[in-house]
């Protein structure tokens, strides 16, 4: 287990060198951002001396190692609109972009398991049939004009739910705040939440009725239909819970696809989570802003690809986490 930690911890490493090389090297096409800091009315030559004493002006390797440097000590550079650093406004915008993705992942674990689950056990029946065409049609649609539909039907049309804001939120340890413990707070969620859940559940219902109807096929679940084992046991005990494998391995990486997918669904709603901020950042050109978003997106795929290797190796027996040598 500890050598299987430590693989990873390597593997998570390069990777995250690999993001903050990609990252870096994009904020010289991104615009000039001294044109937000300081308009049009500059004189060139203020514009070269402000580029020297902000290092722009250094060559790409020298500002890059200065970057590393930095970023080891938690420095991801100070964003130049807010004047602030920039990992602090990340983390200031984190909270709403978590209650927003596990307000989604809420909406796909009450639906698609029940869902997937019926479809794999009744194939033929009419809801099976329909839920699969409404799963196609899910996988179809752009995130944004789910949104849109929602807002129109239920804020604009029927009043019942707002459409833009965050509603009131309480603050956790001082630190955190969240809007899933008020009321109001729901409210605002609600119809944010259903729409990025929107790009994943017709997944995980076609992948979760997939890998049931395979498991329900297999030799060890014939056999507990031999045994006379009750319907209830076989389906959920037997075929479902070998169906949670892959689900858990593709599951936790979608998740963390959530976050990315969050930028056109905050936008729409106005959420003031990560995505919102990281649009405003290009609008505004503000670079280490939008570097230091990347990393941390970056970040969150590593995390989460490296909490499921090892769940998924401590659900399934068969996988190892240890290597020959910890054997031995």
């Amino acid at each position: 287990m500890i050598a299987f930690l430590v693989r990873r911890l390597v593997q998570a490493a390069v990777v995250m060198l690999v993001i903050s090389v990609l990252s870096f090297s994009i904020q010289n096409h991104l615009g000039d951002p001294l044109r937000e800091l300081v308009g049009q009315s500059v004189s060139e030559e203020i514009r070269d001396a402000l580029r020297t004493e902000m290092g722009l002006n250094d060559p790409f390797l020298v500002q890059y190692w200065r970057f590393l440097g930095n970023a080891v000590k938690g420095d991801l550079g100070t964003s130049y609109f807010f004047k602030r650093p920039a990992l602090e406004v990340i983390m200031d915008k984190l909270p709403a972009t978590i209650d927003l993705v596990m307000g989604a992942t809420f909406w796909i674990l009450v639906f698609s398991i029940p869902v997937g689950a019926f479809a794999a056990i009744n194939p033929k029946h009419w809801f099976s049939r329909l839920s699969m065409g409404f799963s196609i049609v899910g996988i179809s649609i752009p995130v944004f004009l789910t949104a849109i539909f929602l807002i129109y039907v239920f804020a604009v049309e029927l009043g019942w739910l707002p459409s833009y804001g965050r509603g009131d939120t309480v603050t956790l340890f001082g630190v955190w705040t969240t809007s899933l413990l008020t009321g109001d707070g729901l409210r605002h969620l609600l119809l944010p939440s259903i729409s990025l859940a929107s790009v994943i559940l017709p997944l995980f219902v076609r992948m979760i009725r997939s890998e049931m109807m395979e498991v329900l096929e297999t030799e060890y679940v014939k056999f507990a239909w031999a045994k006379g084992l009750p319907r209830q046991r076989v389906w959920m005990v037997h075929a479902f819970k070998n169906t949670l494998l892959p689900v858990v391995t593709v599951g936790g990486v979608q998740i963390g696809i959530m976050v990315a997918y969050t930028i056109l669904t905050e936008t729409v709603f106005q959420w003031p989570g990560m995505g919102f901020m990281f649009l405003e950042a290009i609008n505004r050109v503000d670079t280490p802003l939008i570097v230091a978003y990347l990393i941390v997106v970056g970040l969150i795929f590593v995390i989460t690809n490296t909490v499921v290797d090892i769940v998924y190796g401590l659900v399934n027996p068969m996988v190892k986490l240890v290597g020959k040598h910890d054997e031995q």
